[in-house]
């Protein structure tokens, strides 16, 4: 960073290629509360906000539950130190002192824009914003906030506790800096950081929804059964899971909504099977509903 760069924030130290000490997550659901588990285990002081006190008591269950599953696991030792450090809130205000805040809210553009401008609002003028969506333009959102040279995405990958990818999506107007230190963090978490540009569906969703709509098609087609799809791709090519069920974990309506909008940026060729749709419909939404691809029950 050079003083001609006029957007350039004046940094405090706390961000670097370390983690910030005090960190907030917008969203307790799954996704932010794996990336508040994360967080924690690293370190840092993490305050969740969610949208009622019945969302905050909710996504405090989420994390303590996490926390547990890795003390359980033994990959910590002792989780009361760690839950020590997690407050949740329902005021946007409390995320005036963090130096890091991770918007995790529902993939809807709308929602995600009226979320970050109002998080933004009470941040700091050296504080970091970033979204975890894992479609939406990253420069789109930026263009609707007041500091866009701060703001960056972090797409977190589902389950976060066990996930060892980060893609960091680099904005138009992101700071070489902010990119650096958001790889610093990502090593910090023990994960690994994979930088690509802002572009539909970045390279994960891109790729991983192309290969989960083929599936379906096939699925739909008759050509094999979800669990034989699935098997060619795990035993054939060494993924973990096969996409249908990996769809299952991530939500058919967030594959859905992803799909709608990369067919709507990218093409026909991400246009939604009709089993995708109709299985949405009848509430078949993968591990969380108990049913989607395969039965959870």
């Amino acid at each position: 960073m050079t003083p001609t760069q006029p957007d350039a924030p004046a940094l405090s130290g706390v961000i670097s290629a370390t983690l910030p000490q005090l960190v907030g997550v917008l969203g307790g659901g799954r996704m932010g509360a794996g990336i508040a588990h994360a967080f924690l285990l690293a370190g840092c002081d993490v305050l969740v906000v969610e949208r009622d006190g019945d969302a905050a008591a909710s996504a405090r269950e989420r994390v303590e539950s996490a926390v547990a599953k890795s003390l359980e696991r033994g990959q910590i030792g002792g989780a009361g130190k760690f839950m020590d450090r997690l407050a949740v809130s329902t005021d946007y205000a409390d995320f005036a002192d963090k130096d890091l805040v991770v918007e995790a809210v529902p993939e809807i553009l709308d929602l995600k824009v009226a979320s970050l401008q109002r998080v933004e609002k009470h941040l700091h003028a050296t504080a970091f914003l970033a979204s975890n969506t894992s479609s939406l333009s990253i420069t789109g959102l930026a263009a609707e906030l007041a500091r866009p040279q701060n703001f960056i995405g972090l797409h977190f990958f589902n389950p976060v506790p066990s996930s060892t990818l980060v893609e960091v999506v680099v904005a138009s107007r992101t700071l070489p800096m902010v990119v650096d230190s958001a790889r610093g963090w990502v090593s910090a978490l023990g994960k690994t950081a994979v930088v690509v540009k802002d572009s539909p569906g970045f390279a994960s969703s891109r790729l991983g929804v192309a290969l989960a709509l083929e599936a379906m098609r096939m699925l739909e087609d008759g050509v094999a059964s979800a669990q034989d799809i699935d098997a060619a791709m795990v035993l054939g090519y060494k993924h973990a899971t096969g996409p249908l069920r990996t769809t299952d974990l991530v939500g058919l309506d967030v594959r859905l909504e992803i799909a709608e909008y990369l067919a709507s940026t990218l093409g026909e060729r991400f246009a939604p099977p009709q089993i995708l749709r109709d299985k949405v419909a009848r509430g078949e939404l993968g591990r969380k509903t108990g049913r989607g691809f395969f039965d959870w029950d």
